[in-house]
């Protein structure tokens, strides 16, 4: 099954939550033994999220003998969520506990009575089936399907160990793997807590007004439209409009802002943020599993799904890497003894050994450990990347193009100077205010404010024969005459009326950074209008940074030169581009990627779609309740805050960096191993030591991707 089929699919499974996953490998076969089940129609696990969805019917206890052979423990994913027990607690563990004590039982006996005393062995023997009966069970049955994974080899290395009377050896392997094990599916359940700590930000139920009752309600059971009622101290168990009362919400759970926000009647507010001070009514507006922490949470473990293009490159590399190792320690077994005269005895314990240093394990988890733990990070600073090709493209950015309007400005206009060439100023503003009720251009809702706020009465204005000219302006028909709304543009070039007085008033407004509208007919200019787009405070700092990062930083807008200029000036972009029409800023978008092969556009989602699908990767502002920014971008910027931008390519850079790490040391620390065979001093212990150390190193080095802040 493919990714994007996952992703249409999975909505409509059961979802089940996962205990004790240590490996993809793991995780691939219990989604195939999973798949066998009577009654499976299909299945898809997420090793990252640590869940399996299931199409069909099926029982808790046959998808646990599913997962037997790692002793995984299901829960249905709308089960409350249960305590993690601790570590030294698990029951998996227990038999690590008994093992270790039987083998240093064995070893005082050993010393006592002689190595090859039947106490000893005995001891050995034991510590071996109590500790490894499960990695027996599994690796034989892999071992007669010639499937050669971690634990066929470790098998086959046990067992040859005991045959060559290396008891001692055998048991330590044994207990030194369950102690990896142990320690993996820590590391494991530590990253993934990322995404167990979204799930627990807000309450399972809360209290629900409806008609006059009042009464406790599970979130599952509420419905759209009742009453919810929220103390101060108490977090928000749904989305919805506060209808009644004034109070801070503390919205960093969602968007990564540290500062609460003032929220009163008419405002939005969403399930998970915390209600600092006042009583707040508020009218449910979606569904639980509608609400914005539901949707990041399901896009959050969709992105940790997905398999960055290391990670790809890892499984395709371990399919070969496996029986290359199993044929080069075959060959350590029995080549110096047929070719050279060697002692077998000593050789084929360099094979066994060989074998265990070469479990790909350490390079199996190298890439998904970092790519969940950043993309969960990320999420709790109010930062979704929508997977791990988005998350290590952004770390290889350099160039970031930005839109203008709602991206560096605050994006929202307002008019500053107006100019009448004949006839009345409010005359001439009620009709354009008429006229651009029609349109959706950001510009037209500054026209409309200002004829509000000079209390026109533009909405008893007739409007005929509406029609968008596409980039420039708007045409319609008020009282039988034919009246433009647009650029200056727009009357320069069809109408060509613009006189070297209006042109100088215009480019007056221009240098000063305003945008300026024209009202007019074919045959004259009426009204001048210029409005201004304040530029957001974090702007400057956020390009300077970037730059600092080394990244080039491009404006692009529709918006002429000069006004495009002076706001590009002022936040310091090393590029403008303007006059600009949507076609026009992909097309750049394709020009800059060909120049700097890896570049992001940040807009809003909606209007600059062809530029964001265009980009390498797509950035959304604004993605907190905003459905199309959440589900069209590549990156959303939850908080509507660009100053997570560098704190996002910094994370990537840095998840990008411990990737290689990872990906270098596991294969260098089994090649260091494996040279030791020359001399013959590679050991079994040495070899689980290797192999242990290096996929606890490679997991604790990806675990350092939780304290990358801002």
């Amino acid at each position: 099954m493919s990714d994007q089929s996952v992703k249409q699919s999975s909505r409509d499974m059961q979802a089940y939550r996962v205990q004790g996953f240590t490996c993809a490998n793991c995780a691939g076969l219990f989604e195939k033994n999973v798949k066998e089940l009577p009654g499976v129609e299909d299945a898809k696990v997420n090793f990252g999220a640590s869940k399996i969805y299931v199409q069909g019917h099926v029982t808790i206890e046959e998808l646990e003998k599913a997962g037997a052979f790692e002793q995984l423990k299901i829960r249905d994913e709308r089960e409350r969520q249960v305590e993690h027990t601790p570590f030294w607690k698990q029951k998996e563990n227990i038999k690590v506990y008994v093992s270790a004590v039987l083998l240093i039982v064995s070893w005082f006996l050993g010393r006592q009575y002689g190595e090859d005393s039947v106490f000893a062995t005995a001891g050995y023997a034991a510590a071996i089936l109590i500790g490894g009966y499960s990695l027996f069970f599994n690796g034989l049955k892999n071992l007669s399907r010639l499937r050669f994974d971690m634990k066929t080899l470790m098998t086959i290395a046990i067992i040859g160990a005991a045959i060559i009377g290396e008891w001692g050896e055998g048991a330590t392997v044994v207990i030194l793997f369950a102690i990896s094990e142990a320690l993996e599916r820590y590391s494991m359940d530590k990253a993934r807590q990322s995404i167990e700590s979204l799930m627990d930000i807000a309450p399972k139920e809360t209290l629900i007004r409806r008609g006059n009752n009042e009464f406790m309600l599970h979130v599952e059971d509420i419905q759209i439209g009742d009453i919810m009622i929220v103390k101060p101290g108490q977090k928000l168990a749904m989305d919805g409009v506060v209808i009644r009362g004034t109070s801070a919400l503390n919205q960093a759970a969602i968007t990564g802002e540290s500062v609460p926000v003032a929220k009163t009647a008419g405002d939005e507010v969403f399930a998970g943020t915390l209600n600092e001070e006042g009583l707040l009514e508020v009218k449910v507006t979606k569904r639980v599993e509608d609400t914005t922490l539901s949707k990041i949470i399901h896009l959050v473990e969709e992105a940790q799904a997905e398999r960055a293009p290391s990670q790809a490159f890892v499984d395709q590399f371990a399919k070969y890497y496996t029986p290359a190792i199993v044929f080069l320690a075959f060959l350590i077994a029995v080549v110096p003894p047929l070719l050279l005269d060697g002692d077998w005895s000593k050789w084929v314990y360099q094979g066994l050994a060989a074998l265990v240093v070469g479990c790909p394990c350490a390079l199996v988890v190298s890439t998904p450990v970092a790519v969940v733990t950043a993309i969960g990070n990320a999420a709790r600073n109010g930062v979704l990347i929508k997977g791990g090709v988005y998350l290590e493209t952004a770390g290889a950015l350099q160039a970031i193009a930005f839109d203008k309007t709602g991206t560096l400005t605050e994006g929202i206009p307002s008019v500053t100077n107006m100019a009448t060439y004949g006839g009345d100023e409010k005359e001439w503003l009620a009709i354009a205010a008429a006229i651009e009720k029609g349109s959706q251009h950001p510009l037209a809702s500054a026209i409309i404010r200002k004829a509000e706020e000079m209390g026109l009465d533009f909405q008893s204005v007739a409007v005929e024969e509406f029609q968008s000219i596409t980039g420039k302006g708007v045409r319609a028909k008020v009282n039988g005459q034919t009246y433009y709304v647009g650029s200056p543009q727009l009357f320069e070039a069809e109408h060509q009326i613009m006189k070297d007085t209006i042109k100088k008033h215009i480019s007056a407004w221009q240098t000063e950074g305003k945008t300026v509208m024209v009202l007019g007919t074919e045959q004259a200019i009426l009204l001048l209008i210029a409005v201004a787009d304040e530029i957001r405070e974090s702007s400057k700092e956020v390009i300077r940074r970037l730059h600092d990062l080394g990244i080039r930083t491009v404006m692009l807008t529709g918006d002429n030169e000069r006004t495009a200029a002076a706001i590009g000036w002022q936040v310091g972009v090393d590029e403008i581009e303007a006059d600009l029409l949507p076609e026009d800023k992909m097309d750049f978008i394709k020009a800059l990627r060909a120049k700097h092969q890896h570049v992001a556009m940040v807009g809003d989602g909606v209007n600059d779609a062809p530029a964001l699908a265009a980009s390498s990767v797509g950035v959304a502002m604004g993605g907190a309740g905003t459905d199309t920014a959440l589900e069209t971008a590549d990156i959303a910027l939850m908080s509507d805050d660009l100053s997570k931008l560098p704190y996002t390519v910094q994370l990537s850079r840095k998840a990008l960096a411990i990737i290689k790490q990872n990906i270098t040391f596991s294969l260098a620390i089994k090649l260091a191993a494996l040279l030791m065979v020359v001399p013959g001093w590679l050991t079994l212990w040495i070899a689980i030591f290797a192999d242990m150390g290096a996929t606890l190193i490679v997991t604790l080095n990806s675990l350092r991707l939780l304290r990358v802040r801002e």
